[in-house]
């Protein structure tokens, strides 16, 4: 059998290897991952962890400058037991951030981004209908009666909207859930907010979305996640509509 051999052209790279940082990165992962840390755990010392991982210190500053970046950890500066570089719960809006950066620098689409906050937005009205607690209830409450105010401009209706659909996220008591859907918004909320001040008469617009979410919420209190999730979708979809269909 003959055996030809494929003579290696232009374009071959070098495999790139991972950085310092990033396999100290990758360490602190894996101690997470087994529980030995956990949010609130303070980490060790710049010069412990460096020795320790035989690594410099400054490999040791780039990781947990990546840390802080992605919201998961803060420095307090200082010496004692408060001081240190201590493990936090990621926020929603360091998660928001980050995912808006994406949309942003890779150039998602209007499309996909309605997509995806319907898929997260059906899941929360469906769960929120069964998981809702009082303070729940009373958070939508709040936020349907101030965006139906008569003086609430362009900036606070978007900004309640906003509220009202994260207030049923998290409701749903899956926080991952609550996370994503109040990061899309977020990186949504100029184009929400472009839509809403384009609108040629934003009153009737107001009383038109304020029906919507009461009907929302109406579906919601009946314990009807299946309506809810159905009336949300609509919601959605109706306010990304082309132009010459409903706004």
């Amino acid at each position: 059998m003959r055996i030809e051999h494929v003579a290696l052209g232009e374009g071959w790279e070098p495999v790139p290897r991972s950085t310092t940082y990033e396999l100290v990165l990758g360490q602190i992962q894996s101690q997470i991952q087994t529980g030995r840390l956990r949010a609130g755990d303070r980490l060790p010392s710049e010069r412990d962890l460096a020795q320790a991982l035989g690594v410099s210190r400054v490999a040791v500053r780039e990781a947990v400058g990546v840390l802080k970046a992605f919201g998961v950890a803060r420095t307090a500066p200082g010496s004692g037991a408060e001081a240190g570089t201590f493990l936090d719960a990621a926020p929603a809006d360091a998660l928001a951030r980050l995912i808006e950066m994406h949309v942003l620098l890779a150039s998602v689409s209007t499309r996909d981004v309605v997509r995806a906050r319907i898929a997260l937005e059906r899941e929360s009205a469906r769960l929120a209908a069964n998981h809702a607690r009082a303070r729940d209830w009373a958070e939508m409450n709040a936020e349907l009666e101030a965006m139906a105010l008569p003086r609430c401009d362009v900036a606070q209706f978007n900004a309640h909207d906003s509220a009202f659909h994260v207030a049923i996220a998290r409701a749903s008591g899956n926080p991952l859930v609550a996370e994503l859907t109040t990061a899309l918004r977020h990186a949504m909320r100029l184009t929400l907010l472009a839509r809403l001040s384009a609108a040629p008469d934003f009153a009737l617009i107001q009383r038109r979305l304020c029906g919507e979410h009461e009907g929302i919420y109406a579906a919601l209190r009946d314990g009807d996640g299946a309506r809810a999730a159905d009336l949300v979708e609509s919601h959605i979809r109706d306010f990304y509509a082309e132009p010459g269909r409903r706004p």
